[in-house]
């Protein structure tokens, strides 16, 4: 009888739990059972695990093997316990030293020729691991550059499980290296395209943008095709410090979970940049599918930029789904075997036609939609969801004489350089609460900073009595005043801060 001990990390939404790895050999009727809630791609490791010991140079004990997953009511999922299991059995069958692998963590999915393929989420699993105490961590060759990310740990890179036995002191030849061919994420995280000095004319947008970019706020352009909406968006993360140490490294666990991420570029530093199709699902835009959750594009643009085009063409069900992330700038996603946490705090911004023609602008003589089309149209994206979007702005189209007539716009260099300031000046008023960013500040703090002497508040209160806005309305309206107020150095906003907020809310002219 043997027993050999291993480590391993799993992974439930962002969160690793250190796993033990436990193989115990009796000599009775040769078997392989794997034990403590494995998922159907876990169980078929036993599989790949004993054909990657035989292509080793390794004989497989002819002994009954069981293999534990403790804790036992944790679910396990995924092929990156095959090393784990694996170096496990080698310690129980005495072909490598039982304590060399002990305490050590291992993470990589075997290949039947022996190869250790790399597996997604090693920079939270190795994070997770850090955090337990461990020290030590062995990854595939491939995974490496992402494990050493995580600091004050030991990574070592194998490339077959011969090397790693070998180095266990198992007696076999030492093997020539194995060249596995690194595999490219499916799409990293996007980079802006353009400069905000393209955009010719649109003053009151980009004086939207500016103030969405300032505080954190969300934002809803509509107008014509072809007007700007797109190219404004696109421009939104240029304008956007760069990320903290701290976000940089959420940002960086979601595209290693979501296989998005090249560690070869280092940790994501920039503001990503999602731009999902209408016809994505609600797994698609905010996680989850069959089997283990999965990040979507709501994750993926964490201190980013979730931009939708054509908001009304998405499904209102999927359009509802973004409700909890936009309040509590999370995702939970509830499966039969449990639930997962994504972290989801991102800006958002719809673009939208104002009629399924997209002609109702100005008199709207050249629309040949009907009134109830125009309705059944908008319906999708009005309610809950418009109520959680601070900015909503008309876009006017183009015309040629506005083209000829238009002067270069600021770039976006400059455009950030003053949104830098307002972050700056909001930081300081908000230290030591748990926000930095005025879309972040609930409205009772708003008003408690702001008093209710002088009538600035004036405008509010007709409108909330005249049922313009509803009482979450009057809370974005305070925190866009905010924002206007820090992009024009004042310490407090005042009543015609207020007004231009207002109408900023209710799709007035950008005064």
């Amino acid at each position: 009888m043997g027993l050999g001990t291993s480590r391993g990390v799993a992974l439930v939404g962002m969160t690793g739990h250190v796993v033990g790895v436990e193989a115990h050999l009796a000599a009775t009727v040769p078997g392989f059972t794997l034990i403590g809630l494995p998922d159907a791609s876990l169980s078929e490791s036993r599989d790949r695990v004993r054909a990657a010991v035989a292509s080793s140079g390794l004989a497989w004990p002819q002994q009954r093997v069981t293999v534990n997953l403790s804790p036992a009511s944790l679910p396990k999922h995924g092929a990156g316990f095959d090393l784990a299991i694996a170096v496990a059995v080698l310690a129980g069958a005495r072909l490598v030293d039982a304590s060399a692998p002990r305490g050590v963590v291992h993470l990589g999915e075997l290949g039947l020729d022996g190869r250790v393929h790399p597996v997604r989420g090693v920079l939270p699993a190795v994070a997770a691991a850090a955090a337990a105490g461990v020290r030590r961590v062995v990854v595939a060759a491939a995974d490496v550059d992402e494990a050493r990310l995580v600091p004050d740990v030991e990574v070592r890179g194998v490339s077959c499980l011969a090397e790693l036995a070998y180095a266990y002191g198992a007696d076999i030849a030492e093997p020539a290296p194995v060249r596995i061919p690194t595999a490219r994420p499916v799409r990293g995280p996007r980079e802006p395209v353009g400069d905000l000095e393209d955009v010719l004319g649109q003053h009151e947008a980009r004086a939207a943008l500016e103030i969405a970019a300032a505080g954190g706020h969300h934002l809803l352009m509509v107008g014509p095709p072809g007007a700007g909406k797109t190219m404004l968006a696109s421009r939104l993360p240029g304008l956007l410090p760069d990320l903290t140490e701290t976000e940089a490294v959420e940002v960086t666990a979601v595209h290693s979970v979501a296989g998005t991420f090249d560690a070869g570029d280092g940790l994501v530093r920039r503001p990503p940049y999602e731009d999902p199709h209408h016809t994505a699902t609600a797994a698609a835009l905010v996680g989850g599918g069959s089997g283990v959750p999965r990040p979507g594009a709501a994750s993926r643009a964490h201190r980013g930029v979730l931009f939708l085009d054509e908001c009304p063409e998405f499904g209102a069900r999927v359009l509802q789904t973004l409700r909890q992330p936009l309040e509590d700038g999370e995702l939970v996603i509830h499966r039969a075997g449990g639930s997962a946490r994504f972290p989801a705090r991102f800006q958002l911004v719809l673009a939208a036609n104002p009629c399924p023609c997209g002609l109702a602008v100005g008199q709207g003589l050249q629309c040949t939609c009907t009134p109830m089309q125009r309705r059944r149209y908008f319906s999708r994206v009005q309610g809950p969801l418009l109520d959680r979007v601070d900015l909503q702005v008309e876009v006017a189209g183009v015309s040629r004489v506005d083209l000829d007539q238009a002067e270069p716009g600021e770039s976006t260099a400059t455009v950030a350089g003053r949104v830098a300031q307002a972050r700056l000046a909001a930081a300081a008023r908000l230290a030591g609460t748990p926000w930095r960013l005025n879309g972040e500040v609930p409205g009772r703090v708003l008003r408690g900073m702001l008093g209710r002497g002088g009538g600035v508040l004036a405008d509010v209160d007709r409108a909330l009595d005249r049922g313009m806005i509803s009482l979450r309305g009057a809370d974005r309206v305070l925190r866009i005043a905010w924002t206007i107020a820090d992009l024009g150095g004042r310490d407090r906003p005042g009543r015609e801060d207020v007004g231009r907020a207002l109408a900023l809310r209710t799709r007035g002219a950008v005064a």
